[in-house]
């Protein structure tokens, strides 16, 4: 996933970075021991590598604060409320691949649970994102990023890591992920 982002930094250091991004490719190789249909197994791994995706960087909970009847109730209740994950944010190169030779002993027919921890998967890709607004900012400079990480979020972030270089007047960092 890492060089999705490699000329990230150097390719939207002008003003006008809004905070857009894209994913553009993911491989994964997921332990379900012997798989009992592959298919199916294939078909969760990508479902729950996306709904991660959209849970750590689309899916922003909105809380009414204002003083009238409706205070402390989520505004963003519903899907026609708050962005979710959809076909295009699915990476145009998406290769699953079920590791082989992972038999699990003692359960039913070797296999391995699989319906969630694709999810946690999708961590990969907002460490992409924190370690991409990071070459903004000075070397060694810690990226303040949280989750959901939407395009506000990255832009803010971004603005942060160059107003850290106009502070410590340092060049911004040398991409630590160059050559990958």
């Amino acid at each position: 996933m890492w060089p999705l982002l490699r000329q990230w930094p150097q390719r939207f250091r002008h003003r006008d970075y809004a905070g857009a991004y894209r994913l553009r490719r993911a491989d994964i190789v997921h332990d379900v021991g012997d798989s009992l249909s592959p298919l199916v197994d294939v078909g969760q791994v990508e479902g729950g590598f996306v709904q991660g995706v959209g849970w750590l960087t689309l899916e922003e909970l909105l809380w009414d604060e204002t003083d009238g009847p409706h205070r402390g109730r989520l505004n963003t209740q519903a899907a026609s409320t708050y962005k979710i994950p959809s076909f295009s944010e699915m990476p145009p190169v998406f290769n699953v691949h079920l590791f082989e030779r992972a038999t699990e002993s003692g359960v039913v027919y070797g296999s391995k649970a699989v319906g969630e921890p694709p999810l946690m998967e999708a961590f990969s890709m907002r460490e992409a994102l924190r370690q991409a607004v990071a070459e903004f900012g000075p070397a060694g400079w810690s990226v303040d990023l949280g989750c959901p990480s939407t395009p506000e979020a990255v832009f803010w972030a971004v603005q942060a890591a160059r107003d850290a270089i106009a502070r410590t007047g340092e060049p911004a960092s040398a991409p630590s992920y160059a050559g990958v």
